[in-house]
């Protein structure tokens, strides 16, 4: 678990701006819920199968005797909060949701036990045309932020029926080369075999490549739905390519899989993933309901822009990853000068301008070289002479930002000109002065 310090804060925060500027677009809500639930909730939702379930949660038991756990991801806990709220019967829910998640795993780059997502859930929406929605809404969000090399892959996990004769197929095929397989896969193969396929230990990824695929056994009517799924994401100009061994690591998934990745960390790095699960709300207690969502992983997020932003200096992921200096630094030395550099900070701020007040008392000179140390386009200046005089001394000192806000440079425009200060100066006249 690792501390987020102001400037890492700061580029946070202006993805997730664009983020919900994303999500108001495409009518999304957002929903908050607890980071503590019952440890049934996910055991049920997640499946006890599951490598999350079965290792990694930090789950405990309280003072009054029941088993709660840290949430480990946040579809379930959406879908709890809306049967438990009965959103539902209010109709279709288009719904986000940002946070952080809890996982007992090995820490490395972009991975860590406390980490945070940002999520979509469509509740209660059935058609091929909502999968290629929710995953354009991802798509869309990840180019504005400069993300490159950009890949999506696709698999269609069908109806339960689908799945209970593909594993048992699957079963039957690995069974018969078990001694070919690592030692995880062959724990998995009574447990939980499909997550075989997701295997990263290369003797096993080769022999998968002979192994049958999901896509083989869908139904006539699963075969059709991905069918309409790849027709829409043509139609929205997205590429895709079809991966047969994709098949996610939760077990609530069906019918349409799906990862976003990236190329800008050596290797494919997935950034997005989600899919469709029909089934999860029921088996949570609500009505029958359609869904599907995806999440994305902010830490590894902030890897691939800081690698896209490496690769494309001019592009909009430098953009978001660039410190924004402040507009204006004001210095001041001496005890009348500093009360005043106090109420003159508030004014400007007032204005819409970005304002650090120096509060060291320091020698003028190193108040200066901290103002050009921080990137401040102006100085401005108040010492005892400056307060006698009803003055201030207004200094340049880089070029206004490009990156600057539109009020901020309307603001530093009039700063320009001297006499555009003069209405925000006016306290500094001996009649207004602090006593």
């Amino acid at each position: 678990m690792v501390d987020l310090l102001p400037e890492q804060t700061r580029h946070w925060q202006v993805v997730e701006s664009v983020a919900r500027e994303h999500f108001r677009r495409a009518g999304l809500q957002e929903i908050r819920t607890p980071l503590l639930e019952v440890t049934d909730l996910f055991a049920r939702g997640i499946g006890e199968a599951t490598d999350v379930v079965g290792k990694e949660m930090y789950s405990f038991v309280d003072r009054g005797d029941r088993s709660c756990t840290l949430r480990p991801e946040g579809t379930a806990s959406v879908v709890r909060a809306a049967v438990q709220h009965g959103l539902l019967s209010q109709g279709p829910q288009r719904l986000w949701y940002g946070g952080p998640m809890f996982r007992y795993e090995r820490p490395q780059a972009g991975r860590q036990r406390q980490f945070h997502q940002i999520g979509v859930e469509l509740l209660g929406f059935s058609s091929p045309r909502s999968d290629a929605e929710v995953i354009a809404v991802a798509w869309a969000l990840l180019a504005d932020l400069g993300v490159q090399g950009l890949a999506l892959e696709i698999n269609s996990l069908g109806i339960p029926e689908d799945r209970k004769r593909y594993r048992a197929e699957l079963v039957a095929w690995l069974e018969a080369r078990i001694d070919q397989l690592d030692d995880d896969s062959r724990q998995r193969l009574a447990t939980n075999p499909l997550r075989i396929l997701d295997s990263k230990h290369p003797q096993t990824q080769a022999l998968l490549e002979q192994a049958p695929t999901l896509l083989s056994t869908l139904c006539e009517e699963s075969q059709e739905r991905f069918a309409e799924v790849k027709l829409a994401l043509s139609a929205l100009e997205i590429p895709f390519h079809i991966n047969t061994r994709l098949v996610r690591g939760l077990d609530y998934y069906g019918h349409t899989a799906f990862e976003i990745t990236s190329d800008q960390l050596g290797a494919q790095a997935t950034v997005c993933g989600g899919g469709r699960y029909d089934g999860l709300i029921d088996q949570l207690g609500g009505p029958s309901t359609p869904a599907i969502g995806w999440a994305l992983g902010m830490e590894r997020l902030m890897l691939v822009l800081e690698a896209s932003a490496d690769a494309d200096p001019d592009g909009s992921a430098a953009r978001l990853t660039t410190t924004n200096p402040p507009d204006l630094y004001l210095v001041n030395r001496g005890e009348s000068a500093e009360r005043l550099a106090l109420v003159l900070a508030q004014k400007l701020r007032a204005a819409g301008l970005v304002v650090e007040l120096d509060g060291s008392g320091a020698a003028f000179g190193k108040q200066f070289k901290r103002a050009d140390r921080c990137g401040a386009s102006w100085a401005l200046v108040i010492g005892e002479d400056e307060v006698e005089r009803g003055e201030a001394q207004l200094k340049r000192l880089h070029s206004v930002s490009s990156e600057a806000s539109d009020a901020s440079k309307d603001q530093l425009h009039r700063l320009d000109d001297l006499s555009g200060l003069v209405h925000v100066v006016n306290p500094l006249a001996p009649s207004n002065l602090p006593r």
